[in-house]
């Protein structure tokens, strides 16, 4: 392990000192620029953050071999409240978040004190993650580097708002967001604990009512109202009677503030526990009839009014509740019910679905054998009655004008009429409670009056963000859907708020940019970002007309360099650099980012940028989970970074978090796969100082006439696995290609050892193939693990940096499909024979192989080449076989044929149609020494027409093509 480390820093040292990954305009080379999410300084990285930026590194690493010249830059978003609310939590003494920064983050004790103030935390955590950057070997250029507080940056932040302003997307009104009502913020996904985004609903509060005290019930499914036959309400919590605005109702204690942040005014009255409420009669102000409000523990005081209608043939959790309140006799009577009277309450119909019976939670509920409440089925059974009634059910005539009306239409409808009738209102409640801010506290919703919003709702603007997607590559291709969901489900997003850091509202200097709005087009900024430092330029020469030209063109650059008092040359180097590495060529982010960030950056950049400056790729990948939970700060199940590089090394943890899945999968991490990792890296060190020794001097072609079958198929073999991993790497399914290049290469290696292990006089050939392999090796190794591949390249004495050195391509003249059939065909009878003896446990002194008869060949590969075409006939493969040789058995085995070639598949059918019969007796002959010494027997070959024949089994006379019958003495 020590090693590796050495290795790490001297690779690291080097790199830097050469300024490899310094990228300036080029224009011999073709560009490639790739960006990563910027991280928060709230913390230190973890062993999850590195899944992502790896594959960010990985991608420019894979690039730049392939003759780019990439841009991979890094900022810190010290923008919003993750900053804020840890050094608040930290102000109030909060024991876990201290244990947590001493015990976990390692930090030291009397560092805390200064991390009260938010800059001092970020600045620290800013340097920490940095460094970890560096120690895991990511190749940033870090010329660029800036945080979203710096006064330039503000300056671009300030700029794009203008312009978003001009276009008609910056609105200002009243809008529910997420909210925490301690720090008195709007909150979005990266201000929650567990980075979740506040999801709102709207519910329609119908108004049931007793005399003139409302019953506000919360419901999404308004529509409903004609069944309801009763109400709930949780017995053991409290409810309150309050004057709000005008009427009296009825609600849980939990919903007054929620009520109150939603603009209405609510003056308590009366305090009280739920129970009181039992046995009550209410009216139905749709229907007029007269229900019971009855008790459940399942209602939710904290979920909107904590009053619940029950409609138990369309809704699955009513449907159970009343089912098992019938049987509750001694609990009703405890209430003062009387038994007999609940149990004649009985489901009322209201919609007509197909396929279901006149009760379709109830069909739901058999379906899935449920009988409690607390059946997590019945989550599954409530979304597939609102799905089938929502998209097939049309309402019935006891709905009396909405009949024959489908859902879809009468869920609004209904709510629109009772609405206008005085017989309902709204609240917004969060659908994904709860929620909470990262400083603790459980979230709400809040209208917001005279917030500043950007308006993705605006249906031009959805317009340019598809045309935009549709031109994108999405890897994996399999997200496409979410992203356009996402795009036509978008509506105002609040965009400022009056604390935390970040940059002020240009046109109101009260509100401050929030953390999803000014990360949705920095890219741009990285261009210039070197530029700016290096010439000393001020924010205030950062004026509107100077962005415009640089980023758009617009202008006269004399007269804009001259009132902003910049240097011509210096603004149109600034220009010439962004157009040279405009547009991005890939994004790399976590999939929960497609809700939000991913989306925005889409959205941003078509209303800004021409059309021709829209990014192009968007890479996302799962988490990193650790004994099946995602590793996350929130859930406590973190190994910071340094920790693990200080622990494992840098290759072995990149290897790790990238080699176990695929962009969409989820990836584990624990410490055995990271301590086989550096196992495997241990043994190519070893193996490439043994491969070093020995050196050729033969020219290629002098030795290429020396090959055997087996050299000819292990360089073959090399070029598949060449041509796999770059088109692995092509759509960045990393797992996939390492596989190709660290495992299915090795094995093929070790295979070829164990062929040639006894060969004579060719250790020359035997030495320029294993060179040629792990030259190939470590240069698609690189872009994964590339401190032991630098490493290894100098021991091999390869100039220069293998960091920047070519992709090796594959050579279409070293591809051998008859030295692979041939192998694979050896490969395939060792397999079957060792299974013969395994379960024989047999002993062998001789093993004898019968190879198939030439009419049998004729036979196979008419049957494979008709396969290729379309059906098989029988009478077709018979005709192959002369009339002398025609026979009951050739019929048997052209029946056979047929049913063998369904299970080969189309590639190999291909590779045996282009080289035709295989010489089975030659290719065992020459490998005869080898299969002896393998199974430690005496080989002896036949082909199953010789005339004098060794067959005491009658073996012979099913052999087939490719499969040899085999016989063990």
């Amino acid at each position: 392990m020590e090693f590796l480390r050495k290795i790490e820093e001297k690779w690291q040292k080097r790199w830097e000192k050469a300024k490899i990954f310094e990228a300036d305009p080029d224009p011999r080379k073709p560009k490639y620029f790739i960006t990563v999410a910027y991280p928060y300084p709230n913390s230190p990285q973890h062993i999850g953050h590195a899944r992502t930026y790896t594959l960010a590194d990985v991608h420019a690493r894979y690039m730049r071999m392939r003759g780019y010249n990439v841009l991979l830059p890094m900022a810190f978003h010290y923008t919003g409240t993750p900053v804020l609310a840890m050094s608040k939590r930290l102000a109030e003494n909060d024991k876990d978040l201290i244990n947590d920064f001493i015990n976990v983050y390692k930090v030291p004790k009397e560092k805390l004190k200064e991390f009260t103030d938010p800059l001092a935390m970020a600045k620290y955590f800013h340097k920490e993650i940095k460094e970890g950057m560096k120690r895991i070997g990511y190749s940033i250029d870090w010329r660029r580097e800036f945080t979203t507080i710096d006064p330039n940056y503000s300056r671009f932040i300030e700029w794009q708002f203008e312009k978003l302003r001009q276009k008609g997307y910056i609105t200002r009104g009243s809008h529910p967001v997420g909210w925490c009502p301690k720090d008195g913020n709007p909150v979005g996904q990266h201000d929650t604990v567990g980075d979740v985004e506040p999801e709102i609903g709207e519910f329609t509060l119908i108004k049931f009512k007793k005399d003139t005290i409302v019953f506000p019930t919360a419901t999404l499914r308004p529509e409903t109202v004609f069944g309801v036959t009763n109400l709930w309400i949780n017995p053991q919590a409290t409810y309150v009677r309050a004057k709000v605005d005008n009427e009296e109702w009825i609600i849980s204690q939990e919903s007054v503030e929620k009520l109150r942040h939603q603009n209405r005014k609510v003056h308590v009255l009366e305090t009280f526990q739920g129970k009181k409420l039992v046995g009550t009669i209410v009216e139905n102000p749709a229907t007029k009839t007269k229900i019971m409000v009855l008790p459940a523990d399942f209602a939710d005081p904290k979920n909107a009014t904590g009053v619940v209608m029950s409609v138990p043939s369309h809704a699955p959790y009513d449907y159970v509740a009343l089912e098992n309140i019938k049987k509750e006799h001694a609990k009703l009577k405890e209430y003062g019910l009387n038994p007999e009277k609940i149990g004649q309450i009985q489901p009322i119909s209201l919609i007509a679905v197909p396929g279901y019976s006149e009760i379709p939670a109830a069909d739901a509920v058999k379906k899935r054998k449920i009988t409690e409440q607390t059946d997590p089925k019945l989550e599954d059974a409530t979304k597939e009655v609102y799905r089938h009634e929502f998209h097939n059910g049309k309402m019935k005539p006891n709905t009396g004008k909405y009949s024959g009306m489908p859902v879809a239409q009468a869920k609004e409808k209904v709510k629109q009429d009772l609405i206008a009738e005085g017989k309902a209102a709204t609240m917004y409640e969060l659908v994904n409670k709860p929620v909470k801010c990262r400083c603790g506290t459980e979230c709400i919703v809040k209208i917001f009056q005279d917030q500043w919003f950007i308006d993705y709702g605006k249906q031009e603007w959805k317009t340019l963000t598809h045309k935009c997607l549709d031109k994108m590559e999405i890897l994996p291709e399999e997200l496409r859907a979410e992203f356009e969901y996402v795009v036509d489900w978008l509506h105002e997003k609040a965009c400022a708020r009056k604390s935390g850091m970040g940059t002020r509202l240009p046109w109101d200097k009260e509100w401050i940019i929030e953390s999803l709005s000014d990360s949705t087009i920095y890219m741009a900024y990285y261009t210039i970002a070197r530029h700016l430092k290096e010439h000393k330029i001020k924010p205030e020469q950062l004026t509107d007309q100077v962005f415009d030209y640089i980023f758009l063109g617009k202008g006269n650059i004399n007269e804009i360099a001259e009132k902003a008092n910049l240097n011509v040359e210096v603004l149109e180097k600034m220009r010439q650099e962004f157009l040279y590495f405009y547009p991005l060529d890939s994004r790399h982010s976590g999939r929960d980012l497609i809700h939000n960030h991913l989306t925005f950056m889409i959205f941003n950049h078509t209303a800004i940028f021409p059309e021709k400056l829209w990014p192009r790729q968007i890479v996302t990948n799962g988490s990193v989970m650790m004994e099946g939970v995602k590793m996350s700060k929130s859930f406590g199940n973190i190994i910071p970074l340094r920790e693990g590089l200080e622990k494992f090394g840098a290759d072995p943890i990149r290897l790790s978090v990238l080699s176990t899945a695929e962009l969409l999968q989820d990836a584990e991490f624990n410490p055995s796969i990271a301590k086989s990792m550096i196992d495997k890296l241990e043994k190519l060190y070893k193996s490439a100082i043994q491969t070093a020794k020995i050196k050729t001097t033969e020219s290629k072609q002098k030795l290429a006439e020396q090959f055997d079958a087996i050299d000819k198929w292990m360089l073959s073999r090399l070029q598949k696995h060449i041509i796999d991993a770059t088109e692995a790497m092509e759509k960045m399914s990393v797992r996939k290609a390492i596989h190709s290049i660290l495992y299915e290469l090795d094995q093929d290696t070790q295979w070829y050892q164990k062929r040639i292990a006894n060969r004579k006089n060719k250790e020359n050939v035997k030495n320029y193939v294993l060179r040629r392999v792990l030259e190939a090796q470590v240069l698609m190794l690189t872009p994964v693990a590339p401190h032991i591949c630098e490493e290894i390249w100098k021991i091999l004495e390869k100039k220069g940096f293998i960091s920047t050195s070519p992709w090796p391509k594959p050579d279409p003249t070293e591809m051998d499909i008859k030295a692979e059939e041939n192998e694979e065909f050896l490969i395939n009878l060792l397999e079957d024979t060792e299974n013969i003896i395994k379960v024989t446990k047999a002993k062998p002194k001789k093993i004898f192989y019968y190879v198939a008869a030439p009419w049998k060949w004729k036979i196979y590969l008419k049957a494979l080449e008709k396969s290729t075409q379309g059906k098989i006939e029988l009478k077709e493969l018979i005709q192959e076989v002369s009339k002398k040789e025609r026979t009951k058995a050739t019929a048997k085995f052209a029946l056979k044929t047929i049913e063998q070639i369904k299970t080969i598949p189309e590639k190999r059918k291909q590779n045996v149609l282009k080289i035709g019969a295989i010489d089975e007796r030659e290719t065992i002959e020459n490998a005869k020494e080898f299969l002896s010494r393998r199974l430690k027997a005496e080989i002896i070959v036949y082909n199953e027409k010789d005339k004098e024949i060794y067959d005491p089994k009658r073996k012979a006379a099913i052999a087939t093509p490719l499969r040899p019958a085999i016989y063990i003495e």
